[in-house]
């Protein structure tokens, strides 16, 4: 009982190398999902994150979760090569009250406006960086005392098909 109970589990090498390998694979894959090419806003592939992950020399930490270590990485490889987290898209209707004064709050949190439309509320389409959610969503509900909603309409604005090649 006592060895079961503070006893550890002894690991082969080559399991802890395997286990290492596949943590590696997951971060690169979720960086991958989450992030473009600024220029082309298009989506990396998981063999060229890896890639770049080798060549900044990342050490997978086994102990912390692949998602934080992908927010990580993410931080790490925008210092060496063009990457950037794939923008959210969003639409908030607002009521009209609140609406003009809450617009002067969000923008410095908004990229790109898409649509904009004010009848008897207001109804914004744009695009954020990802982080900003949180925050985007706190104030929302606070200034709005739950009347205003945010409706999240795609995770990533990624270009996607064949290009047109000149």
């Amino acid at each position: 009982l006592q060895i079961l109970s503070k006893g550890e589990l002894q690991v082969s090498d080559k399991e802890r190398h395997t286990q290492l390998e596949q943590m590696f694979r997951d971060i690169a894959t979720i960086v991958a999902d989450k992030c473009v090419n600024p220029e082309t806003k298009r989506p990396y592939t998981v063999i060229l994150i890896e890639r770049a992950m080798k060549d900044i020399h990342y050490s997978v930490k086994p102990n912390k979760s692949t998602k934080q270590q992908a927010l990580e990485v993410i931080r790490q490889l925008k210092e060496t090569m063009q990457i950037e987290r794939a923008h959210m898209r969003l639409r908030f209707i607002l009521p009209a009250k609140e609406g003009k004064k809450l617009k002067e709050k969000l923008k410095p949190l908004i990229k790109v406006i898409e649509s904009e439309d004010f009848q008897e509320q207001l109804e914004i389409v744009c695009l954020i960086d990802p982080g900003c959610f949180r925050e985007l969503d706190e104030l929302i509900r606070a200034e709005t005392k739950g009347k205003g909603s945010l409706e999240v309409l795609s995770l990533k604005d990624v270009e996607e098909g064949d290009e047109k090649l000149e």
